[in-house]
């Protein structure tokens, strides 16, 4: 039979030591985690990054879901965008927390009640006479305690004026936010509508290329041609499918670009309006110098510079309110219930309401120069917030000209490059024709090819800019997210 009191101290000690070495290892595990990098020149790796990668893993973001038998318009992309893009919650965020910090400002306006109920029981020794006495007593009560600001010659307005201020600044970031997003979503489908314009031109290209290779292997078997115009089309024709390669993979870059504006990963299939369904425009219906009038009037970042000035003023009436006092009243109402009990004598009790009131009126006679210092930093602030109005006008105004004179001379390479595109594809017919006539040689049909394919890019490039720079123009001056602005889009 095993003897049990052998058994227990052996088993008591080996659970001490599985504890210790549990604290051991915990502890060890903890400094591992929190302790820095060992040396410069390696990667550290430790338990707070397992985690970290653990929660990155986990972390699952909103998704898009798209129709793949639609084909999405500008328009579409664009209210996608602004649903799901995270820079508008981000922004929007932001509004809303500044939009509470002024109700936080708001607030000063009323007095503030705290409640608190007290309860406790204090015994001691009390010497009367040529003895000590014990008394016990306990006290339990209720009190209020109410502050307001009576006046404070306009500390609190100043404030309240700046915070909302500032949540006008939000609102008009947030809206500068979406003018970016809507941008950059432009951007990105005209990009795209540019590589699939550049991938038809370029199988156009292969195309021809092809049929003068058929053409030069077929005057060859009929003893019309050389092996040399043979070597120079099949030549023609890799360059060709080269071109074509590279054009397929600049799409593939454009898709990813398209959906990381919109907000969703960059392999999600997207199908979109082509090129060919869009009216580019001719002409501009509009003068430079409306849209410097509409840059100005309603460009959400130089209205929130304009904002800022009303925030600088606002910390300026607060700065001027510092040389003044401010009067408070504080009322402290009790409901109390007392017991007692001394020594050699029954227990007493009372209750009633306690409490008080005071008028307390406060002045800084002197500070050292801080309320002047003060001041003057929020007046310089005022002078800065209005000299960053000129400048942003001026930067303004610059960037309209500059994208009215792209649109415009977009508008001019678009008649070009339509005449260039007619010229060549006249040019390649006929020098393919006289070839097959013999009365033309190889070279001069594939120099008419290439000068065709390129007359076929730059017409894709030439109409892709046009809605690009409109785009621009209308981005600079900030009618991207007016509604007369965005009902229709190019």
């Amino acid at each position: 039979m095993v003897d049990q009191s052998r058994l227990r101290p052996s088993a008591a000690r080996a659970v001490v030591r599985a504890a210790i070495a549990l604290i051991l290892s915990h502890g060890a595990s903890l400094a591992l985690a929190q302790r820095a990098p060992v040396s410069p020149d390696h990667p550290w790796h430790g338990l707070g990054e397992a985690r970290i990668e653990a929660d990155a893993r986990n972390f699952k973001e909103p998704g898009l879901n798209f129709d793949q038998e639609k084909t999405y318009s500008l328009p579409e992309l664009i209210d996608l965008a602004e649903s799901h893009n995270p820079e508008t919650r981000v922004a929007w965020e932001r509004a809303r927390a500044q939009a509470a910090a002024w109700g936080v400002a708001r607030s000063e306006l009323y007095p503030t009640v705290a409640a608190a109920a007290l309860a406790g029981v204090d015994r001691d020794q009390t010497y009367l006479a040529d003895r000590f006495f014990r008394q016990t007593i306990g006290d339990f009560q209720v009190a209020l305690n109410l502050n307001y600001t009576i006046l404070d010659f306009g500390a609190r307005a100043g404030r309240i004026n700046a915070a909302k201020a500032e949540a006008l600044a939000a609102n008009f970031a947030f809206n500068d936010t979406h003018r970016s997003v809507i941008y950059r979503v432009e951007q990105a489908y005209y990009q795209l509508l540019n590589a699939a314009g550049q991938e038809e031109a370029a199988r156009a290209n292969l195309s021809n290329a092809q049929a003068v290779q058929q053409a030069a292997e077929e005057r060859l078997n009929h003893g019309l041609a050389t092996l040399p115009d043979v070597l120079e089309a099949r030549s023609a024709t890799a360059q060709a499918q080269y071109e074509l390669q590279a054009v397929l993979g600049a799409e593939e870059i454009a898709y990813g670009n398209l959906a990381t504006a919109l907000g969703t990963v960059p392999q999600t299939a997207i199908h979109v309006q082509p090129l060919r369904e869009l009216t580019i425009p001719s002409t501009i219906d509009d003068t430079v110098n409306s849209a410097i009038d509409r840059a100005l009037a309603q460009r959400p970042d130089l209205l929130q510079r304009v904002v800022d000035v009303q925030t600088a003023k606002a910390r300026v009436q607060e700065a001027h309110a510092a040389y003044y006092p401010s009067l408070n009243f504080t009322a402290t109402p009790t409901a109390q219930s007392l017991y007692g009990l001394q020594q050699q004598f029954p227990w007493g009790q009372t209750a009633g309401p306690a409490g008080g009131m005071a008028f307390s009126l406060n002045w800084t006679v002197f500070d050292g120069g801080a309320r002047k210092n003060r001041l003057a930093q929020a007046e310089a602030n005022v002078h800065e917030a209005e000299a960053q109005i000129h400048a942003s006008r001026d930067q303004i105004a610059n960037e309209v000209w500059a994208a009215y004179s792209d649109l415009n001379t977009a508008l001019r390479q678009r008649e070009a490059a339509t005449a260039l595109l007619e010229a060549t594809g006249r040019s390649y017919d006929a020098a393919l024709e006289s070839y097959n006539y013999g009365l033309r040689n190889l070279l001069d049909v594939t120099a008419a090819q290439r000068t065709l394919a390129q007359a076929r890019s730059t017409d894709v490039l030439a109409r892709t800019r046009v809605l690009t720079t409109l785009a621009a123009l209308a981005f600079r001056a900030g009618d991207s997210i007016q509604w007369n602005g965005m009902r229709p889009r190019p």
